[in-house]
């Protein structure tokens, strides 16, 4: 049982790692674009007014380039992981000094403190990312289809280890 649910968990790391490769091919290749990804067990969907076989062969490319060893594609400066992590740790610092020291001083104290929780915020959002919610190592996953729903919703779906 806690292999399955670990197969299972490292499924949903390395699709997450995928998709953010995929983006990252995507920005460098389109410059800005608006979209959003969220990954699953069986692959991960990118949303953006971007055209199916581009997406797909971002996808390819994204794969190729993590199993040549290019790890530092799975983690993002855009992922959500990045966002909730310095946001907690704002939340964190601001909570933690609102209850000590002069009722005159905690205001300023917490907006210092949680200002310095943010910028602690992307290094540790990097971290997480790397060692909880993204897994580099893709060799043995492979892409096995990409559909297009609604013209702007992308599925890439995905086959990793032991046919998951």
């Amino acid at each position: 049982m806690l292999e399955a649910i670990r197969l299972w968990l490292d499924a949903i790391r390395r699709n997450h790692a995928l998709e953010h490769a995929t983006v990252a091919v995507l920005l460098a290749r389109r410059g800005p674009t608006r979209l959003a990804g969220r990954a699953t067990a069986g692959g991960f969907v990118i949303i953006a007014d971007i055209d199916g076989a581009e997406v797909a062969g971002a996808a390819h490319e994204a794969l190729r380039r993590l199993r040549a060893g290019e790890a530092s594609l799975a983690t993002s400066p855009l992922c959500g992981t990045t966002i909730a992590v310095g946001a907690g740790l704002c939340a964190l610092a601001a909570t933690l000094v609102l209850a000590t020291g002069s009722p005159w001083t905690r205001l300023p104290n917490a907006f210092t403190a949680a200002a310095l929780a943010s910028v602690a915020g992307q290094p540790a959002g990097r971290w997480v990312q790397q060692h909880v919610t993204t897994l580099a190592d893709h060799g043995e996953v492979e892409i096995v289809g990409v559909r297009t729903l609604l013209g702007r919703v992308h599925r890439v779906e995905t086959r990793g280890p032991a046919g998951r």
